[in-house]
């Protein structure tokens, strides 16, 4: 009977469990997504890469002018500095083109580097030209296809309208 008892009262324990929803990351209050970061990057390094902008990176004598220094030295550091941010660019370029070796985190911190530093240039003024989107070469090859296919549709259309026409024969009743 006491087993009954506990049994019943073990029976009657009530367990509350709180289920916590894990919090949304912070992310979707972002600006930009990963995906139109990568764009971005994709966008900026390939206007790059043809010319269709220039970044006008800080020279030697910018950098001089930061640490006035460099004159009680015989070698200017300021020439070092300038050749290392080219190399840091260069270096970050390979890895997110995927020249560089390097790991899936690697190639998201590269990414996020030359977004800050695409960011730096723009608010520099360091930037010349216009970064030409993917988006509009799309375009344009869409609008090449149409024309083409427009133009074979005239082709058509006109060959069949100046078609000459065959002699109608009249066919004599026997």
């Amino acid at each position: 009977m006491e087993k009954n008892k506990t049994e019943k009262a073990d029976d009657k324990k009530v367990i509350s469990v709180r289920i916590k929803r894990k919090p949304e990351p912070a992310a979707s209050a972002t600006l930009y997504k990963e995906d139109d970061v990568r764009r971005m990057v994709t966008e900026f390094v390939t206007s790059w890469i043809r010319g269709d902008i220039i970044i006008r990176f800080p020279t030697a004598a910018e950098l001089a002018k930061q640490t006035p220094l460099s004159i009680a030295f015989p070698t200017d550091p300021s020439v070092n500095a300038e050749l290392k941010i080219k190399e840091h660019y260069v270096d970050l370029l390979s890895i997110c083109a995927g020249i560089k070796p390097a790991s899936a985190d690697e190639q998201n911190k590269a990414i996020s580097e030359v977004f800050k530093m695409l960011l730096m240039f723009r608010s520099a003024n360091r930037i010349e030209g216009k970064i030409i989107s993917n988006d509009i070469e799309k375009r344009v090859e869409e609008l090449e296809k149409k024309q083409k296919n427009q133009a074979k549709l005239i082709d058509q259309i006109t060959a069949h309208l100046f078609k000459p026409k065959k002699p109608k024969t009249k066919q004599s009743k026997s």
